[in-house]
């Protein structure tokens, strides 16, 4: 008998009983499409036939991995498998997770565990994204009780929303007018999205000739009393026919106010600002939308880190002709968020998203001189590689790009997102967000 299938036996499946999950909605070596899943588990259905009978869409899947392995070296030996957090052996099994959720068979797969019975980490997906659900548990008899009951809440409460923050430690990235264009681009496919304008300059909310309501975002900040749905107010497009004008809703924004430059500054004379705050207010938005889009201030003070500490993910606009970009974006991921936010969470969020290059002239030369400082960065910190080469594996080395077009600033000019002035702009972002998010139908 493997040690996996001791796992499995003695620990993977008397969890998923005590979850919930019946003998007749579980399987084990569960085709996903991607990949032989060990263990797949449907929550019982009423008027639905078993999922032993289906075997299609499980709620959740589970990677096992043994907790020790026979050391090559010594074959009478053991070698334990450290799970810990970004250890070499988590970050490949959260890789095989990831392709297994990618399966045709788990289209509306929503949750993947990772264990080996010493820790375990619960991961929820949105489209193509796999971020942290849990904290990676450390398991012990004194704890297990309340982590079964953290994992309860969480299969039982699903957000509908993923929150994802776009930031660069660097001005001039086009930060602004991504928010603006992604959530857009969102909306056409159906999306109900919500952008956050927590850059005190406002320049979101002015690109949409949008003003605060009486409550802010600031005021919510400082008083838990304060509806955060009462400062959302929405953006709707004017479209012109041969008879009249019309008004269509696109989505709902979160205008920036004065007040947020008092914020921050009461939180630059505090020892340890609420950064957790945002997080908390947004509790009530997640499952009223699809997308919440948060577009942030470069500096690394208050507001910035309460919208990454916010976040499930982070979207790292970079300019491959400035490349003072990439090394912030180095610094971004490397010590902002794994240094710094993760041993906040503990869970390990926010996932950071491979940077992309937004809105320069590429050419030949350009683009070589980005490649080779990438290249220097990474020689530095070679566990960015998947950060600026995603598909670095496979022998490429490209990185997603969004063309420079004219429109694109022009269309701030007129208070309309880029994307309903060009179909290349918004064929450029719904590639944007084909390759990041998830497939647009």
């Amino acid at each position: 008998e493997t040690c996996a299938a001791v796992v499995e036996q003695h620990f993977v499946q008397p969890l998923l009983s005590v979850l919930g999950f019946s003998d007749r909605d579980r399987l084990s070596f569960f085709d996903t499409g991607a990949g032989i899943a060990d263990v797949a588990a449907r929550f019982p259905r009423e008027n639905q036939p078993p999922f032993c009978q289906t075997q299609v869409d499980p709620d959740l899947i589970v990677e096992i991995k043994t907790p020790a392995r026979r050391s090559r070296n010594t074959p009478t030996q053991t070698v334990a498998l450290n799970l810990d957090s970004r250890s070499t052996h988590q970050s490949r099994a959260l890789q095989q997770l990831r392709q297994l959720l990618s399966g045709c068979h788990c289209q509306r797969t929503t949750w993947g565990l990772i264990t080996n019975a010493r820790h375990l980490q619960l991961f929820q997906r949105h489209g193509h994204l796999v971020y942290p659900a849990t904290p990676n548990y450390e398991l012990t008899g004194d704890r297990l009780e309340g982590i079964i009951e953290d994992l309860k809440t969480c299969l039982q409460s699903r957000p509908r929303a993923i929150t994802l923050c776009l930031y660069n430690h660097k001005g001039g990235v086009g930060k602004t007018t991504t928010t603006i264009n992604l959530g857009a681009t969102l909306a056409v496919a159906n999306a109900a999205v919500l952008l956050i304008d927590c850059d005190p300059q406002g320049d979101l909310s002015r690109a949409l000739e949008l003003t605060p309501t009486n409550t802010t975002l600031a005021s919510c900040l400082q008083n838990p009393e304060e509806p955060i749905t009462a400062t959302i107010r929405p953006f709707h497009l004017r479209i012109r026919t041969s008879s009249s004008i019309q008004s269509a809703h696109i989505f709902d924004v979160i205008p920036a106010a004065p007040d947020l430059q008092s914020i921050l500054i009461q939180a630059m004379q505090t020892q340890n600002p609420p950064i957790t705050r945002l997080r908390e207010c947004l509790l009530p938005l997640r499952d009223r939308y699809d997308y919440i889009l948060i577009d942030c201030p470069s500096a690394w003070l208050f507001l910035s880190k309460s919208a990454v500490y916010a976040s499930d993910a982070v979207l790292i606009p970079t300019r491959h002709t400035d490349l003072s970009s990439l090394n912030n974006a180095a610094q971004v991921i490397h010590q902002f968020l794994f240094g710094e936010i993760h041993t906040l969470r503990r869970e390990g969020g926010p996932l950071p998203l491979p940077i992309f290059f937004n809105g320069a002239p590429t050419t030949d030369k350009a683009m070589a001189v980005a490649q080779a400082e990438i290249e220097r960065i990474l020689q530095k910190l070679p566990h960015l590689t998947p950060y600026f080469w995603p598909q670095y594996q496979a022998n490429d080395t490209s990185v997603f790009a969004i063309p420079e077009y004219a429109i694109i600033s022009r269309a701030a000019f007129a208070r309309v997102p880029a994307v309903f002035k060009d179909k290349r702009v918004l064929g450029f972002y719904q590639t944007l967000v084909q390759t990041y998010l998830q497939p647009l139908t």
